[in-house]
């Protein structure tokens, strides 16, 4: 069993008020130790304290993220991705932009607000070995830039799946109804892990902008190839009064090998 996690953490200079990362910090900790994913996929995680906590409260992991760049103090935040080091043993990582020019770090393209990264870990589960590609996201949240990230996305995606099984998660800043969402699910080359244990798509937004029902939507998806069968998905709701680990919720899967 793999079992996977994707979790929006909010970059902690954002001003929150009482949901501010200084009081949630531990909270949304916890929500990571109480699932104990093998993979973790964070996205708007800053490379300063923010980081610095997360690296020290999970020491069982390895951490893998890149600056995304660009101007400003955002430059510094990153779609990290962490995997239990007791559950793998590592054998390549990389990262490339979310643009027309994917190499250059910084890149962006189709009117993108920032630069978007995919970071990914080329993986030999232990003991068996075998080895996935795990690839985590984050979409930027521009219409046109998003429907780019997506055919980006899919265009390396196509390359590595005939090499490896895939395992993909990310904030893609787009509903499932959207064009991005067909474009990587639609032929059956990636499945939406919740829909495969909740088919009838209900109550799965994860965005809730610090519990506004107005602002939900399903924006974060934990996606897999045909090589694994999700054995269950949920979507962390817990809070504690007014306090949310994040104004998204942390979606999860727990996956088996297909035989």
């Amino acid at each position: 069993m793999i079992k996977v996690m994707s979790f929006n953490i909010r970059y902690g200079l954002a001003n929150d008020g009482e949901n501010h990362w200084n009081n949630r910090k531990s909270l949304a900790l916890a929500r990571v130790h109480a699932f104990g994913p093998d993979l973790l996929g964070l996205q708007e995680c800053r490379d300063d304290s923010q980081a610095d906590f997360l690296r020290a409260g999970l020491p069982d992991y390895h951490f893998y993220g890149i600056h995304r760049q660009g101007p400003g103090d955002t430059a510094l935040e990153m779609a990290p991705l962490l995997f239990r080091r007791s559950a793998f043993r590592l054998l390549d990582t990389g990262c490339f932009w979310l643009s027309e020019t994917p190499e250059i770090p910084g890149s962006k393209s189709w009117g993108s607000y920032y630069p978007r990264t995919v970071s990914w870990a080329r993986l030999a589960c232990q003991p068996a070995g075998t080895v996935l590609t795990y690839v985590n996201t984050h979409f930027d949240y521009q219409p046109a830039a998003i429907a780019g990230d997506a055919r980006c996305l899919r265009q390396w995606l196509e390359q590595v799946r005939r090499q490896t099984p895939l395992i993909v998660t990310g904030d893609f800043n787009a509903n499932k109804d959207s064009d991005a969402y067909r474009l990587l699910t639609g032929d059956g080359a990636l499945t939406d892990a919740f829909r495969q244990v909740h088919p009838h798509a209900e109550d799965e937004a994860t965005f809730h902008a610090f519990g506004r029902a107005e602002a939900m939507a399903p924006i974060d998806w934990i996606l897999v190839s045909c090589h694994f069968r999700v054995v269950d998905a949920q979507i962390d709701r817990f809070r504690q009064g007014n306090l949310f680990p994040s104004d998204h919720y942390p979606v999860t899967a727990i996956l088996d090998w297909t035989t």
